[in-house]
């Protein structure tokens, strides 16, 4: 249902400020959103398109949104709550800690690790492709093939 509420008044100055809401970025935060990423990823490279991430349905748009938090965090060098500068050492470190350990508690034959080949540039600031299913085409796309969705 939609409910128009007059008494909000939102301005062109209000869309713009980076400061509009309270919060830190924590390294906690940083690993959900390295988790989610990750793990959408790590789907998509087996064929599927909405996996189940803390006992969520997620799809491209919550990786996406992910991506995004992380790669400007990175770009930017934010410090964190606990005091660390979020660059790209820090980000492949924790990148790296959060693949070993989805993929320590996964089935055989998961594909974290190339999701975390794929995701390094994503979140380390160096580089933002347009989508980031796009990155992922050439590991599930051959040509005579079928796709691993097929088998489902």
């Amino acid at each position: 249902m939609f409910i128009r509420r007059e008494e909000v008044n939102i301005t062109a100055k209000d869309l713009l400020n980076t400061k509009a809401t309270e919060g830190t970025i924590t390294e906690e935060g940083i690993r959900k959103n390295l988790n989610i990423g990750l793990g959408y990823m790590e789907g998509w490279l087996r064929g599927v398109g909405c996996v189940p991430i803390n006992y969520l349905m997620e799809d491209a748009a919550t990786a996406e949104v992910s991506r995004s938090q992380l790669w400007q965090w990175c770009k930017h060098g934010v410090k964190t709550s606990e005091g660390k500068t979020v660059d790209k050492a820090y980000a492949q470190k924790l990148l790296q800690e959060q693949a070993d350990e989805l993929e320590s508690k996964a089935p055989k034959g998961n594909k974290y690790q190339l999701a975390a080949k794929y995701f390094a540039t994503q979140v380390t600031g160096e580089d933002y492709a347009e989508f980031l299913t796009s990155l992922l085409y050439d590991e599930i796309t051959v040509v005579g093939k079928p796709s691993p969705a097929s088998k489902l």
